[in-house]
């Protein structure tokens, strides 16, 4: 909560994030004219402003603040550590079925890093202030596009307009629009006040702070709410991130299994095929010692040689290489 005295102590002095921005605002990307300030700096307040209107938007920023800090609510930057959202903003005054901003009709309008948030209470909301823009035609005119109804239009000669066009296009229209809504994803909440020909937006701040104080029990219901499905989802989330990881487990598990009993299999068959050799070398042993000498030197070194060409012939060696379903996969989950 902030002193009463907070508003006199800064008489005639801007809002603390207000500070010395306007040159910021200035340098800005490229923009042709009728278009919005682009910024390079990007932790700004959350204002979209002509070059024109720039001291006006600051006026009334500053004016909107101070309407929350008097009743001791803090306007600032959203904290870089909690997750709050920038709404969708709509700068058409009278919005189209399409849209002619910029360039080429495709302008990106500017958006601050961070939101511009007040406080009441702990509860956030943001606040985004904009000029509006307006469908209006431009004339190219003299090597630029200049608004169809300007003094400098309505004072060219005939033929001096001989080789101009119009088109149109969405420009600023010098009136401004408020925008506050809740800075979460999962509220759906926003108000919208703006310049009218009978009363300036300015003259509405101080009903507009009372208009959010009393919006704020359903806000935090709406929070309260979106916090509890959040959880929810998150543990089915969970749930289902658990069920997938069992299945994974289950189905790693049948697979060391296969290929557990296919390698027993082939283990089981390199035995017999070695069990068989090894007979056959043992019958030819014996008969060797029935045959005569030279014959029997002859085919002794045979028989080694074939003997050597064959390897191992020790079952149990294959055995020892075979690899148990639980030496395969370590199953996560054993009460499956």
């Amino acid at each position: 909560m902030s002193s009463p005295n907070r508003g006199r102590q800064r008489k005639d002095a801007r809002h603390p994030i207000l500070r010395g921005v306007e040159p910021h605002y200035r340098k800005t990307r490229k923009i042709d004219d009728y278009e919005f300030l682009r910024p390079y700096k990007l932790l700004l307040p959350d204002i979209v402003t002509s070059e024109a209107q720039l001291p006006r938007a600051l006026d009334l920023a500053n004016a909107l603040y101070d309407a929350f800090e008097r009743k001791g609510y803090r306007v600032t930057f959203a904290p870089p550590d909690q997750p709050l959202f920038r709404a969708q903003i709509e700068e058409r005054e009278v919005p189209e079925k399409d849209r002619k901003y910029g360039r080429y009709s495709c302008g990106r309008i500017w958006a601050p890093h961070r939101l511009t948030v007040a406080y009441i209470g702990e509860v956030p909301i943001g606040l985004a202030l904009f000029e509006m823009s307006e469908r209006v035609a431009l004339r190219y005119f003299k090597g630029k596009y200049v608004r169809d109804d300007s003094a400098v239009v309505k004072a060219a000669r005939p033929h001096q307009l001989v080789h101009s066009w119009t088109t149109e296009n969405d420009v600023p229209s010098g009136r401004f629009r408020l925008v506050a809504y809740a800075p979460r994803r999962d509220v759906e909440w926003s108000a919208i006040w703006q310049d009218t020909p009978k009363r300036g937006l300015s003259s509405m701040f101080p009903r507009i702070v009372k208009e959010l104080e009393a919006v704020v029990p359903d806000l935090k219901s709406k929070t309260a709410e979106a916090e509890a499905a959040a959880i929810r989802k998150q543990r089915e989330w969970e749930d289902q991130q658990e069920r997938w990881k069992r299945e994974e487990d289950r189905r790693n598990a049948d697979k060391a299994l296969a290929q557990s009993r296919e390698q027993l299999s082939e283990v089981i068959r390199k035995w017999s095929a070695a069990m068989s050799i090894e007979s056959f070398f043992r019958e030819a042993e014996e008969r060797l010692a029935g045959v005569d000498p030279d014959r029997r030197q002859a085919l002794s070194s045979r028989l080694d040689l074939a003997r050597s060409m064959i390897g191992t012939l020790d079952p149990l060696e294959f055995l020892e290489q075979w690899v148990a379903p639980d030496e395969r996969y370590t199953r996560l989950y054993q009460d499956d």
